[in-house]
């Protein structure tokens, strides 16, 4: 049996595969949650993060699923349910951008909008509603929404991208409002985060650590921590977003 602040409780973390949702995924089993994986494409990488965290002794489920369709995210909770017993946790963590300079709207298409909504916004959506009656059914849980810095500043990969993310902080005072006080509903907003996303872009993120109090840039584990911190301790917040970006955006 596993041990931990969390012993006993189920999470689910999407897009899970790599980056910031594996270290979450990862962070939650060492606090002793049972932990459900969720990738759209990566495989082998969902079964490594599998893998890790079952290596500390905790329950895994593994479920393949596109977040942005609202049956396969029915589906996910469903199994999870059917399989770990219901759910307490949920972090929304599968997203998309495309990289387009703010600059080229011309080159921002129908596609890019929809494709980027869909999923970073009306995904988050879907799972937070499908999650709503287990998670009441069990007392009550906690939603957390990985935004991100974009969504407070405007800047970022892309405009669709970054009104996405100021969508999804939305979403998330709006949730939580609506769902207390049994379900609790924060964000995190992350700067540049040294991930799979920001491969080839390595002297960037480089001059955004110099530019950054902290002297670098995230890594998934410094985003995981904040986010596994509201499951643990910061049990008095909700509709809260904090921003971990090294104190970069600072206002």
């Amino acid at each position: 049996m596993s041990t931990g602040r969390l012993a006993g409780k189920v999470a689910i973390v999407t897009g899970s595969a790599t980056g910031i949702g594996a270290a979450t995924a990862i962070e939650l089993a060492r606090e002793g949650a049972d932990v459900v994986i969720n990738y759209s494409r990566s495989q082998a990488e969902a079964e490594a993060t599998r893998d890790a965290c079952a290596a500390l002794g905790v329950r895994t489920l593994l479920v393949q699923g596109d977040c942005s369709d609202e049956a396969q995210v029915k589906h996910l909770v469903a199994e999870t349910v059917n399989v770990l017993g219901g759910v307490d946790i949920l972090v929304n963590n599968a997203g998309r951008t495309r990289f387009v300079p703010l600059a080229d709207v011309d080159d921002i298409t129908d596609a890019d909008w929809n494709d980027i909504l869909n999923l970073n916004v009306k995904g988050a959506f879907y799972a937070a509603r499908a999650v709503v009656a287990p998670m009441r059914a069990r007392g009550g849980g906690l939603i957390v929404n990985v935004a991100s810095i974009s969504g407070l500043t405007g800047g970022g990969s892309s405009i669709p991208y970054a009104v996405s993310k100021g969508a999804l902080i939305t979403l998330t005072k709006s949730l939580a409002k609506g769902l207390a006080p049994d379900i609790r509903v924060n964000a995190v907003a992350p700067g540049i985060v040294t991930t799979r996303w920001v491969a080839g872009r390595e002297d960037h993120v480089e001059r955004y650590g110099k530019e950054t109090p902290m002297g670098r840039a995230a890594g998934p584990e410094d985003v995981a921590g904040v986010i596994v911190g509201y499951a643990t301790h910061a049990t008095f917040l909700t509709g809260d977003i904090t921003v971990v970006d090294g104190g970069r955006e600072m206002r």
